[in-house]
């Protein structure tokens, strides 16, 4: 990452507006990918966007705005013939059908748009720079950042025609988890999703992925890497079955334990409620992925029995698949949660789009059948006529702020109150003989009352069913 002695190296987002997509969610997917590069550490100082009915197959964009791009970042607009080898007559043909399509495409999209979007999209270098950037350009912006994701031969074309490096959505992604991941559990999901990424797009390496490894060998550089990234994965995926067998264990051990998880959209101030309600010293930042591992923490002031809180990793729009899978183990906190918490930034007004994304991931891994609430976050950021609205929307949400302890006072009161309507009420009799195991009341029911007889301690208890089932087999005569 950048500091502030160190310039952050200048980038251009390139988004394609697809059917389907209003003007405000393709924005507001523009803006996110922003907040990521610069979590990744660049500097977005322009944006190159287009309307089309689907991406170019070669280059994601029509040659038009694929020049447009090119002189932004220095590149010659166009992909050198021969670039990619001997082509067949049919794909010289395809390739020159898609060209020519593409070539409609643009003329018939400039006649339908209004003037508007007309001026929007002839707007010169200059223009685009300042839209981004209050500062004039002094140098050329070396990145591009592409909203899709991109094919290896994409990837390559568009680094060709610019001459800058180019990255995904996806690439960007991944590269973000690489770099904020801590635990040794959260790197090896990483780094597994990180080379499944990686390994199709060697393909395009020139040079040295062609030299031979050795005489008589019959592999190529980038065919010995192949094999190398899937012994490299292999054994990731052994040692990573060795920790979740750990973490399973841990989870099983905390079965009887009334447990809460945090889940929402990245940087919806999950982190900001975890520490709130359990006073504990979690990493809070104000940039995207900040936490990628769960932590669990009981609720404070303790109660009887302990609450137990997880923070989990944030969703985001168009999450790789193989992100999702890698932090399987770390999203089964939610499956095996008592009670969701959906925690989302009311002062976002994409924060519907946000919400969907929440529970699509959650449907994918299971989790929708869990009880849950809805939970309004960064309340301070809202006008009263904004909380309102909120509300007639959402009238069982609660709408808070993890700054302010009133409110998370009352969430804690919801999240007991949730748990005490499950309750039942029972007497235990704990034998003057095991009074050394009264701890385990303690630990999964809270304690209404104690007596003492010839029998040994009364207890009258509340708890959860199962709890309540467990400890009175524990304790019959």
């Amino acid at each position: 990452m950048s500091n502030s002695s160190t310039p952050r190296p200048l980038a251009v987002l390139v988004g394609v507006q697809l059917p389907g997509v209003s003007d405000t969610e393709h924005a507001a997917d523009l803006a996110e990918l922003g907040r990521l590069v610069h979590t990744l550490g660049y500097k977005v100082v322009a944006t190159v966007s287009q309307r089309r009915d689907k991406l170019a197959p070669g280059t994601v964009l029509g040659s038009g705005k694929l020049a447009e791009l090119a002189q932004l970042t220095g590149g010659r607009g166009t992909v050198p013939s021969g670039a990619q080898g001997r082509k067949s007559k049919a794909r010289e043909r395809w390739e020159a059908e898609a060209e020519e399509a593409d070539e409609a495409e643009e003329q018939q999209a400039a006649a339908e748009a209004d003037e508007d979007v007309a001026e929007e999209d002839e707007v010169p270098e200059e223009e685009l720079s300042a839209e981004a950037s209050e500062e004039p350009l002094t140098e050329r912006p070396t990145v591009v950042v592409v909203d899709h994701e991109l094919s290896p031969s994409q990837l390559s074309n568009l680094e060709r025609a610019t001459g800058a490096q180019v990255f995904d959505r996806t690439g960007v992604i991944v590269d973000i988890f690489h770099r904020h991941a801590r635990s040794r559990e959260a790197k090896m999901q990483v780094e597994i999703a990180r080379l499944n990424y990686l390994a199709p797009r060697m393909r395009e390496s020139t040079g040295s992925s062609e030299r031979q490894q050795g005489r008589g060998s019959g592999d190529s550089a980038v065919e010995l890497d192949r094999r190398k990234i899937r012994d490299r994965l292999a054994e990731l995926r052994e040692g990573l079955a060795a920790i979740q067998q750990d973490q399973d264990h841990r989870r099983y051990a905390r079965r009887d334990q009334l447990r809460v998880a945090l889940v929402g959209y990245t940087n919806a101030g999950k982190s900001s409620l975890m520490r709130a309600l359990t006073g504990s010293e979690v990493l809070v930042a104000d940039q995207l992925f900040a936490t990628l591992d769960t932590t669990v923490r009981a609720l404070q002031p303790e109660t009887r029995p302990r609450v137990l809180i997880s923070d989990t990793v944030g969703f985001i729009q168009k999450l790789p698949h193989d992100l999702v899978a890698s932090f399987r183990s770390t999203l089964d906190e939610a499956l095996e949660a008592s009670l969701l918490l959906y925690v989302v930034d009311g002062s976002d007004p994409t924060w519907e789009a946000q919400l969907e994304v929440t529970r699509s991931v959650l449907r994918e891994i299971g989790a929708q059948s869990v009880p849950s609430r809805l939970l309004f976050n960064k309340a301070d950021r809202l006008t009263p006529e904004a909380r309102e609205a909120l509300l007639q929307q959402h009238p069982e949400a609660l709408v808070l702020s993890a700054h302010a302890p009133d409110d998370v006072a009352a969430l804690r009161q919801t999240i007991i109150e949730f748990f005490e309507r499950s309750m039942v009420e029972a007497e235990l009799v704990i034998p003057y003989s095991r009074q050394a195991r009264i701890g385990e009341v303690y630990e999964h029911a809270r304690v209404l009352s104690e007596a003492y007889d010839e029998t040994g301690r009364r207890l009258k208890v509340r708890a959860l069913p199962a709890a309540m089932a467990r400890l009175t087999r524990a304790f019959e005569t």
